[in-house]
């Protein structure tokens, strides 16, 4: 008899596990498709990154299981990762940006009729939601090329296999930008702390935690850059996959709750110190970010380095051609270089600060500037290019004439660096400094491609984009770095985790 019993729990084992899902250590996993990259996706990619969350705007402003669940990310573009969550009673699906770099939920509502956007995304009907409640308190959400408005509401969302309940989010009313019609998803899901939630709301991730519904305070992102693969990668809430990572990971504080922020160390071009962030840049991870954004020097740097197209600045030309022996001199001698540009009198006064605010990012705010003031910022960025260079103990002539040349380096306003795919391998590592610790980049990890043969592009992985002191300089590592270094979002012990990414 008890052999029998012994037979019938063994089959009854072995049924459930035929019947579980494909997962391992408590992870539960949904393959999602990738779509390839082109340029109608690079233009919405562009707009997306300025949208999604407060990220580039705000920083001037400041039934579930208890195991770990995963979310897998559909890859778009090889620069947009996105998935899909269900929002009422019973779930209407939507496909949502996991925005470390923001805080609140938004999906489209039914009650948008006069955004073009809203027709072609799916729309949140709170009438056939058993589980929705009215709050309807107005909102709106400012990007950085646009925004969108609505009010909120109340619903169930469901995360995987998690439902959390009672979740207030924003049913989106009007979507006031064209790159809602090119994106590819409904809306998105932040990620990000409370502190920069709109109206206060409580994120998901918050609900996840108070209503026990994940063992672990840890969310991780696993992103795949293969494009051939056909799952775009995972996030996972409640903890780890080892399978997502190599090696160990290596931890820094978060400095400043908000956005996911931390202090970052010195950044490399091949082997040579830019100088920008030795004593210490402020960084935040941003999953709803595309590319790597840091300040506009660093990023001239970098288009010299890999023969990406810039613009001509003439300001830029003018300095270095009527004060840079006087900028060396002046250097040479000992002055700080935050005084630099106010002693040859370019700048009206002392604006002691390590990184200005790129002229780039300016005119695209405010239109033209005074010529005055595109000469001191010409001037600032002048003296940074001179003084990473004394560093490196180069000659008075190499050093102006290599400056000269970054002036024709300057980022563009107004598309991507466009770089030949043919050079890539001649093209130098980017180290990022973590934790006292390397991350290197490789060109074939910070360059993305569009197109196949002949009509193939290769455009650069960094933007620019500066914010002033105190607040910057500031580096923003979004998917391209993530996508190559496999993070964890530690929210109980306020840190980030960084390790090679499987």
């Amino acid at each position: 008899m008890g052999h029998k019993y012994l037979l019938l729990a063994f089959c009854l084992w072995a049924l459930t596990c035929l019947l579980l899902p494909a997962s391992s250590n408590g992870l539960v996993r949904i393959n999602l498709k990738k779509r390839p990259l082109d340029l109608q996706s690079i233009t919405a990619a562009k707009m997306a990154r300025k949208m999604s969350g407060e990220g580039v705007k705000g920083i001037y402003n400041y039934l579930g299981s208890s195991d770990e669940v995963t979310v897998p990310l559909k890859n778009y573009l090889d620069a947009q990762y996105y998935g899909q969550i269900g929002v009422g009673t019973p779930p209407q699906n939507f496909t949502v940006i996991f925005d470390t770099g923001s805080s609140n939920l938004w999906v489209p509502s039914s009650k948008c009729f006069f955004s073009i956007a809203c027709y072609i995304h799916s729309k949140y009907k709170s009438t056939k939601s058993t589980s929705y409640s009215k709050i309807g308190k107005s909102c709106e959400i400012n990007y950085g090329s646009g925004s969108i408005s609505g009010f909120f509401s109340q619903d169930s969302v469901e995360v995987g296999d998690l439902a959390v309940k009672n979740q207030i989010f924003i049913e989106a009313t009007r979507e006031g930008s064209l790159a809602f019609l090119l994106a590819k998803f409904d809306g998105i899901l932040g990620l990000g702390f409370q502190e920069i939630s709109v109206g206060d709301a409580v994120p998901v991730w918050y609900n996840m935690l108070r209503q026990n519904l994940v063992d672990d305070d840890v969310f991780s992102f696993w992103f795949n850059r293969d494009p051939n693969a056909k799952e775009g990668g995972e996030i996972v809430f409640g903890g780890v996959d080892p399978k997502h990572y190599k090696g160990k990971h290596t931890y820094v504080p978060v400095t400043k709750k908000g956005y996911w922020q931390f202090e970052m160390g010195d950044f490399l071009i091949g082997n040579h110190s830019t100088g920008i962030c030795e004593g210490g840049c402020a960084a935040i991870v941003d999953s709803g970010t595309s590319l790597l954004v840091g300040p506009t020097p660093v990023i001239a740097e970098i288009n010299h380095a890999i023969g990406a197209e810039g613009f001509v600045n003439a300001e830029c030309k003018q300095v270095v051609t009527q004060y840079g022996d006087l900028i060396w001199d002046l250097l040479i001698s000992g002055v700080t270089p935050n005084k630099v540009c106010y002693q040859i009198g370019l700048c009206l006064f002392n604006r002691a600060r390590s990184v200005i605010q790129s002229m780039v990012e300016r005119e695209n705010m405010n239109g033209s500037l005074p010529r005055d003031d595109l000469l001191c910022t010409a001037c600032e960025m002048t003296v940074i290019w001179i003084q990473t260079q004394l560093r490196q103990k180069g000659t008075k002539d190499k050093v102006l004439q290599y400056v000269n040349e970054l002036c024709d380096s300057l980022p563009s306003p107004s598309a991507e660096a466009v770089i030949e795919c043919e050079k890539i391998s001649n093209m130098p590592d980017i180290t990022f400094t973590i934790g006292e610790k390397p991350f290197t980049l490789t060109p074939e990890q910070y360059i993305l491609r569009t197109g196949e043969g002949l009509s193939t592009i290769c455009i650069s992985g960094f933007m620019a984009l500066d914010v002033p002191a105190p607040r910057g300089p500031l580096w923003i590592l979004g998917d391209v770095f993530m996508g190559v270094y496999h993070t964890v979002f530690d929210f109980g012990d306020l840190q980030l985790g960084f390790a090679e990414a499987a």
